[in-house]
């Protein structure tokens, strides 16, 4: 072994246990104690569909599998299994206080379906198991080297498996790495008492500060381990749009969607009304997001879906510019609202979901896209629809169905079960 691999080694190994003792004293997020609201949150079955068929439109539901939680922290493991009582969960991480933390949840709710383990996830090919879904949010990006730990979970997602990762983005955390890199400069201690100072510190900021809207928006600023989260962690990155599919490519995966689709999307931007708009759209998929996150500058995280990159067929499984969209069973995401107060002129509702954060992302509709939007139950295919709406509708009318339906997948209105497509005639359009 050459002396810089060894030192590359123990300089991994050294980062690694700053973070797991970082975690050891200030887990994250805040444990929680009771679980009774996510539980019957969960016992929704449009929830489950609607969950399913983001990570798999073209697959007929299925309850259970094998899922692991990479990275679970205080709480996630435990509430992926309480959802999901089916499911054979595992959970690892690499700190002992978060992992006997969710240990109190796994006991008080009976999780029978429940594994937790101590274990980095650069070393989990040691579980000798494989997984249908793999969720990673908030871990890659605090590892030593995050394309070790994302070929790791790569290696043990079985074919046809998806994985849910989440990164943070660069543009959105510009205060938080000005205050990191306050706090680094001038010696600030992850203690108490330290936290407790840099707290009143925050409210002496200037109020045109970077950081000044995160404090208002953020949970993280409102406790002891989100603050020491945000702005003491020992490892720290974040990733582009550009390198968010530099680093999936370059560990076998291929991208499937983003998990809320709708920001990213110019169509769904108020830079569709820019001069320079139809360059845009003109561009392929990846740069439209990389212009997106620039224009719209404040993107805090990266939260997005991928599979194998034998799985070609998952990659793009939404497509209404050919026949069988007429077949697609619409269903409606649980943060979807149809609000009809203050309406635009000539509108009958406008659909937003609550899950969105930017205040341009919503969707007004007219009477009759409303009376297609609240037939929605899950069980109809858009010729369904179509028919029990309007029976006598004509070809112009299905042209019009079409570019509502395909809007309300783009602004994360509905997801689609896909896997019945083909199975009736569909209109020629």
């Amino acid at each position: 072994m050459t002396d810089a691999l060894e030192k590359m080694q123990a300089w991994h190994k050294t980062k690694a246990k700053k973070v797991s003792d970082f975690y050891n004293h200030h887990p994250y997020p805040p444990p929680i104690k009771d679980l009774e609201k996510y539980r019957k949150r969960w016992q929704d079955q449009n929830r489950r569909l609607a969950d399913f068929h983001l990570f798999w439109p073209n697959q007929p539901f299925r309850d259970g599998g094998s899922v692991l939680i990479a990275g679970c922290g205080t709480s996630q493991a435990a509430k992926y299994a309480l959802r999901q009582p089916i499911a054979q969960v595992i959970g690892i991480d690499n700190s002992e206080t978060s992992i006997e933390h969710t240990l109190i949840l796994k006991n008080k709710y009976d999780l029978k379906n429940l594994e937790l383990k101590v274990l980095p996830i650069e070393r989990v090919e040691e579980l000798d198991e494989r997984f249908d879904k793999i969720i990673c949010t908030g871990v890659l990006h605090h590892l030593p080297d995050p394309v070790i730990g994302l070929n790791a979970l790569q290696s043990v997602l079985k074919p046809g498996g998806a994985i849910h990762l989440m990164v943070y983005a660069p543009y959105g955390r510009t205060g938080i790495y000005m205050l990191q890199d306050f706090c680094r400069r001038i010696g600030v201690e992850s203690n108490s008492n330290e936290i407790h100072n840099l707290a009143r510190t925050l409210g002496l900021l200037p109020e045109d500060h970077p950081l000044q809207q995160r404090l208002h928006d953020s949970l993280d600023f409102q406790s002891e381990a989100g603050l020491a989260d945000a702005l003491l962690h020992p490892q720290d990155r974040a990733y582009s749009v550009p390198q968010v599919f530099e680093l999936i490519k370059g560990c076998g995966l291929t991208f499937g969607r983003w998990l809320r689709q709708a920001p990213y999307l110019p169509q769904c931007s108020l830079i569709s009304k820019s001069p320079f708009a139809h360059r845009v759209i003109h561009l392929p998929p990846d740069q439209q997001y990389a212009v997106v996150e620039l224009f719209r500058g404040t993107m805090v995280r990266h939260s997005l879906i991928a599979y194998n990159k034998e799985q070609t067929d998952r990659t793009s499984p939404i497509c209404f510019d050919r026949n069988g969209w007429q077949d697609y069973i619409p269903i409606s995401l649980p943060a979807t609202i149809s609000v009809q107060e203050r309406l635009p002129v000539g509108a009958a509702a406008v659909l937003i979901n609550q899950a969105h954060t930017y205040t341009d992302l919503y969707l007004p509709i007219n009477k009759r896209e409303k009376q297609w939007f609240d037939a929605i139950d899950g069980e109809k295919s858009i010729k369904e629809i179509l028919q029990i709406v309007d029976p006598r509708s004509a070809i112009q009318d299905h042209a019009e169905a079409r570019h509502f339906f395909e809007r309300l997948w783009q602004y994360d209105q509905v997801v689609f079960n896909t896997s019945k497509r083909g199975t009736s005639k569909s209109i020629m359009i």
